[in-house]
């Protein structure tokens, strides 16, 4: 298990440390959750910029209905 190393300032220490005491979680915890939700942010993101890229180019939609009908459903 790797270990990194993050520098605080005391303001950002003291706010940091007092949200980990609200929560009952570690800033190790924390810390690796907010990462690892920007990281997902970013790639939704992406994806949706590509996404809608795709639909600009051929703007062909689907009623509901019509996509249940293909679905069989």
């Amino acid at each position: 298990m790797a270990t990194i190393s993050l520098r605080l300032n005391q303001q950002e220490e003291e706010f940091f440390r007092g949200y980990a005491g609200l929560t009952g979680k570690t800033l190790s915890e924390l810390f690796k959750t907010a990462l690892a939700e920007q990281i997902e942010n970013e790639l939704d993101l992406k994806l949706y910029h590509e996404a809608l890229a795709e639909h600009e180019a051929d703007p062909q939609t689907v009623s509901f209905d019509d996509f249940k009908k293909e679905l069989g459903l």
